[in-house]
């Protein structure tokens, strides 16, 4: 198979830690050089894989990971290489006994022939917008929650005392059930 990238890396992000895998040209008969080493997700041991990518002057990192554990390890690394989100579906391994070592060298390899596509990740200024935003319609979905909760307890039998539809009112969510309640 022909060879893409010389020296590229290979990350399976999990949430406690990361096992890399780089692989880079070998010295006498060898024709590559592989190790693998696992750090743990913290920002100093992302910090420290970044470090040790740097030694063997990896230039293209691809990563797999499930969830948002990605997220930190792409930010971490998205500075000084060139990081691709591989998505695990393309990944698929022959079947039997998988461990995250096996995983790493595997991305590794393909991420050297180029038979990966990187996902679309955007830039660091619009992934920052769209936490924001899904951060406000969060907060939005659960201020309705809460005012759906307050009328249902409001309208439970004996429930109408004066001091029930007081209590709300002494906080800025009352005040805005007090609003919501009156139109």
């Amino acid at each position: 198979m022909d060879v893409l990238v010389e020296r590229c890396a290979g990350l399976d992000v999990h949430r406690d830690d990361v096992v890399a895998t780089v692989r880079v040209p070998g010295a006498g008969r060898r024709r590559w050089d592989q190790q693998t080493r696992t750090f743990p997700a913290t920002l100093a041991g992302l910090s420290a894989l970044g470090e040790w990518l740097s030694e063997f002057a990896v230039t293209l990192v691809g990563m797999e990971a499930t969830g948002v554990y990605w997220k930190t390890a792409f930010q971490a690394l998205e500075d000084r290489f060139e990081c691709w989100l591989l998505n695990a579906q393309h990944l698929r391994n022959v079947p039997g006994r998988k461990t995250d070592v096996k995983d790493s060298e595997w991305i590794c390899q393909l991420v050297q022939h180029g038979l990966v596509r990187p996902s679309f990740v955007p830039p660091p200024e619009i992934r920052r917008l769209r936490d924001l935003t899904r951060l406000r319609k969060a907060q939005n979905n659960e201020r309705g929650r809460s005012i759906q909760r307050w009328r249902r307890c409001s309208k439970t039998p004996g429930s109408s005392s004066p001091a029930l539809l007081r209590t709300p009112t002494r906080s800025p969510l009352g005040r805005c059930l007090k609003r919501c309640c009156r139109a």
